[in-house]
């Protein structure tokens, strides 16, 4: 189930005319959106462009025409000067024309694009809170968001360039070789399709080989990226080691992977371009040979020889920018497909269809013959059974990797029990909604992450629509306002990235009062105190008992000294219960939990001789 869940690989490429048409048809909605406003804004673009395409279609017969009735010896004379005159200005009215349609279809479809973009974007965000914690255990930290920024301007130069560049050209291509042979011989028109043909099958055989070069240089950029997010994010740990010289080291070593694929990709399309030139040239040579011999042999004027010229250098633009378009869409496809890839990674923990909200009751906890299993090779649980009544504080203790946590993350559904169940007031965590469970659910983790944002921000977070009077109380009750109201810019101070401005012990008030304003039935303290001093630890831990009071509580302890007044202690060894009990109860059974408080207290009597030691002057 892990590697079926595991985020996508950055840069994911469709490899075959077949993938790449798939993912063209699921771009192809966000072109027609359901809002009626914005539907016309696609008709109106794509009647420009046609008004656009029907004057530049002109232009070349109205410089021919100047031409002719220039180089007309005999009759030059007899016509009025205004006629060439009026000839090229409107020849030049016309290529402004041209011109002004592109710009002004641009405008108009602008909002469709940018809606597009915003949809999608949205879609893929809210598919990502969707997905399990194994999924972002498992994902690179930057890498998913530079799939998604990627891919939501891939959806905007493909919607683009379908719509205003292949599918245009083409038509225009079409209209011209049929004028050539209307006008002239099928030989102009058999000249100009042979020409576009070979370029096209160039263009998308030697794009297809390019395409692993593109793909390469896509996932070394993705991974370039996570080094240095992830670098900066853990900036503190880097200055504690003094290690910016190794963590420079890999993030150069990183670009240098990148410029190395760059170089290929750039090498390969220089293969590219070249081919292609020389296909146009060979096509431009081919087709003005014919008008050439055409005006020698006395068939064809010079304006004519000047119209195929202009028909020529007309299709020449958008012709010699097809390959160029190919390469966007051929790119927009890959940014797209990944992140589609995302939008395909199936949900392992799923609301079931028509769940109910779990219904109030007095938050009494269960967990019935309990077995899980992050990787099924490595049982975590094993037939875990317990039972936490109504506003009872039960405490989990035991040594790392023993379990405890996983007991936490089961309760909030981050995962899904293999076999037995977990109920909360006699409901199946399974049958309810994931939002109304963790609803009912408030959290102090032992690394409290806050937002980059104000402090009032961060502790409203636990009830987004409360008032400030509200979030202001839940501050005093966690005895953090004085500090707080202390600060230069008071609630709206920042609290910096992941929160570092503020110190442990101020995090985790931070914390507290967050959880104080949602006013969960159910408390969970996940080791909330283990990373602290013991004076802060003390003063948490009566801000904790306070919080607490009258609700069902389970708390994860690292240190024992915290837990005495549980109302209940299960002590896990290896995924199972050994003893179970009050403080009192498990030190007169003298079992593991005794011999783990005697370490304890040994260690902390040693830490205080310690400080005495070196108080001393």
């Amino acid at each position: 189930m892990a590697g079926k869940n595991r985020a996508p690989i950055p840069g994911v490429v469709p490899g075959t005319i077949k993938d790449q048409m798939r993912i063209a048809i699921r771009v192809i909605p966000h072109l027609w959106p359901p809002d009626k406003g914005l539907r016309w804004r696609v008709v109106i673009s794509l009647a420009l462009i046609f008004v656009g395409m029907a004057v530049s279609i002109m232009i070349p017969p109205l410089f021919k025409r100047s031409v002719d009735i220039l180089s007309a010896k005999g009759h030059a004379a007899l016509l009025p000067v205004a006629v060439p005159v009026l000839l090229i200005v409107a020849y030049g009215l016309a290529r402004v024309i041209s011109q002004s349609m592109d710009e002004t279809r641009e405008f108009i479809f602008a909002p469709v694009a940018q809606r597009a973009m915003r949809l999608i974007a949205l879609d893929v965000f809210r598919h990502l809170h969707r997905l399990s914690l194994r999924f972002h255990l498992d994902r690179r930290t930057g890498a998913v968001s530079r799939i998604i920024e990627r891919g939501t301007e891939g959806i905007d130069e493909l919607s683009s360039l379908i719509l205003f560049s292949i599918v245009p050209t083409f038509i225009q291509i079409g209209i011209v070789a049929i004028i050539l042979w209307r006008a002239y011989s099928a030989a102009f028109a058999v000249a100009t399709l042979a020409t576009i043909l070979a370029y096209g099958a160039y263009t998308i055989v030697v794009t297809q080989w390019r395409v692993k070069f593109r793909h390469l240089m896509n996932q070394l950029d993705s991974e370039a990226n996570a080094k240095a997010v992830d670098s900066l994010l853990n900036y503190e740990t880097v200055k504690y080691f003094a290690n910016e010289a190794l963590e420079t080291e890999r993030y150069d070593e990183a670009k240098l992977q990148y410029e190395a694929a760059a170089l290929k990709n750039q090498s390969s399309l220089a293969v590219l371009n070249t081919g292609q030139g020389a296909i146009i040239s060979c096509g431009l040579v081919a087709i003005m040979l014919l008008a050439a011999k055409g005006v020698v042999a006395g068939n064809m004027t010079v304006g004519d020889f000047v119209l195929v010229n202009s028909y020529l250098l007309q299709l020449y633009q958008p012709l010699n920018m097809l390959g160029t378009v190919y390469r966007n869409v051929r790119q927009g496809l890959i940014d797209v497909e990944a992140m589609y890839g995302l939008l395909d990674v199936e949900l392992e923990v799923e609301d079931k269809p028509g769940a109910p909200p779990l219904a109030k009751g007095p938050g009494r906890i269960a967990f019935e013959h309990v077995d899980f299993a992050y990787d099924l090779r490595r049982p975590v649980l094993h037939d875990v059974s317990f039972e936490v009544p109504p506003g009872k504080t039960l405490a989990i203790v035991g040594a790392t990797g023993s379990g405890k946590s996983t007991i936490s993350r089961l309760l909030f559904r981050f995962y899904d029990v293999q076999t037995g169940r977990v109920t909360i007031d006699g409901a199946d965590v399974r049958d309810v909604t994931q939002g109304s469970l963790r609803s009912a659910i408030g959290m102090v983790p032992q690394d409290t992450v806050l937002f980059n944002d104000t402090i009032y921000y961060n502790i409203a977070y636990g009830r987004p629509g409360a008032t400030r009077s509200e979030v202001e109380n839940a501050a005093r009750l966690a005895h953090i306002h004085d500090f707080i109201v202390s600060l230069p810019d008071g609630y709206e101070s920042r609290v910096g990235e992941r929160g570092l401005k503020l110190s442990g012990g101020e995090k985790q008030r931070v914390a507290i009062a967050r959880v104080i304003l949602k006013e969960p039935r159910l408390l969970v303290f996940d080791e909330a105190t283990s990373a602290l001093d013991t004076h802060t630890e003390r003063e948490i831990q009566a801000s904790l008992r306070e919080v607490a009071a009258d609700r069902t509580t389970v708390v994860i302890a690292h240190r024992l000294s915290t837990i005495v007044d549980a109302d209940e202690i299960l002590v896990l060894d290896a995924g199972r219960i050994v003893e179970r009990g009050r403080h009192e109860q498990l030190m007169v059974l003298d079992g593991a939990y005794a011999a783990l408080w005697r370490r304890q207290q040994r260690a902390e009597q040693a830490a205080r001789v310690v400080a005495e030691l070196e108080a001393i002057p």
